[in-house]
């Protein structure tokens, strides 16, 4: 794969995507790439102001829906509004997330990066999953090697709280739930694709919210040395429209260490590949969220 671009992305003309934290960063970028292929666009935020000033750029074939992840009650207000739209979605990119941010709870209690970036995504994966006609494309990280879920404290109830390990765990998390999500699927025979990504490093405000020295100083080092959201969306870009992806591929950045670059397949760690641990924090999931997701 050499140079794909998001001028690469097919004719997408009757197609509508449901892209998660599309008010800034990646989910704009993917956003706008999208609907100038000619994609219908829902853009799931939870700063609607923001969202429009995106959307405001579009046109109509793209619209603005609330959706805070770190508030289930939220989640399934998104999905019922849809589902009363009748909307069907051939698409569904769980790209919102926050990164090393200090310890605070989403409104359900969990700790707040895997309750936002994995736990608000499966909960709106599993309500919306009937719904998805195409695929489900999952954004993790590359941190999510330093990852180790503890599935006896998944919300770091008990020990000393890192953000950085609490971040790597729930990038971790997003790679255990995109590949068992594929294994469901193929187990099913269902024509619903499941694939992930990541971004590389890539210039945006997520490193800017840590609130602490080493914050500071990513605030600083990423315009120079980050690559820019366009480029870190192409991953998205390349697995959520392109019609011969491999279901359950992951794919990232081709040069420098993944860190940039245009978009291939690449590996993930071996924990994220430890199916016992996927189906485990699976059904943590669903007991969590009060949901079910392909389950026997």
């Amino acid at each position: 794969m050499v140079a794909w671009t998001a001028q690469d992305i097919p004719d997408q003309t009757g197609r509508t995507f449901v892209v998660t934290g599309a008010n800034s960063g990646l989910g704009a970028e993917t956003t706008r790439a999208l609907a100038a292929a000619g994609a219908r666009v829902v853009l799931a935020c939870r700063d609607v102001e923001k969202g429009e000033k995106v959307a405001g750029e579009l046109g109509d074939r793209v619209q603005v829906r609330r959706l805070d992840l770190a508030d289930l009650g939220s989640v399934r207000g998104f999905v019922d509004a849809l589902v009363e739209s009748h909307e069907v979605i051939d698409v569904l990119i769980n790209n919102a997330g926050v990164m090393a941010v200090p310890l605070r709870r989403t409104a359900n209690g969990f700790e707040m990066q895997i309750g936002t970036n994995h736990l608000g995504h499966f909960a709106l994966t599993a309500l919306l999953l009937g719904r998805v006609t195409d695929r489900v494309v999952t954004v993790s990280s590359a941190m999510h090697r330093i990852g180790r879920i503890d599935l006896d404290d998944l919300n770091w109830e008990r020990k000393r709280y890192d953000r950085w390990l609490a971040y790597g765990q729930s990038k971790l998390a997003n790679l255990l739930f995109a590949y068992e999500l594929q294994r469901r699927l193929t187990d099913r025979e269902s024509p619903v694709r499941s694939l992930v990504v990541h971004p590389g490093y890539s210039s945006t405000n997520l490193q800017f919210r840590s609130e602490t020295l080493h914050g500071k100083l990513m605030e600083l080092a990423t315009p120079l040395i980050g690559q820019s959201p366009a480029m870190g969306a192409l991953p998205s870009l390349y697995a959520a429209p392109v019609p011969d992806v491999e279901p359950g591929g992951f794919y990232g950045p081709g040069s420098f260490f993944e860190m940039r670059g245009y978009p291939k397949r690449v590996q993930s760690s071996a924990r994220s590949k430890d199916e016992s641990v996927a189906s485990r924090l699976w059904s943590l999931s669903e007991e969590l969220c009060e949901v079910e997701l392909l389950s026997d």
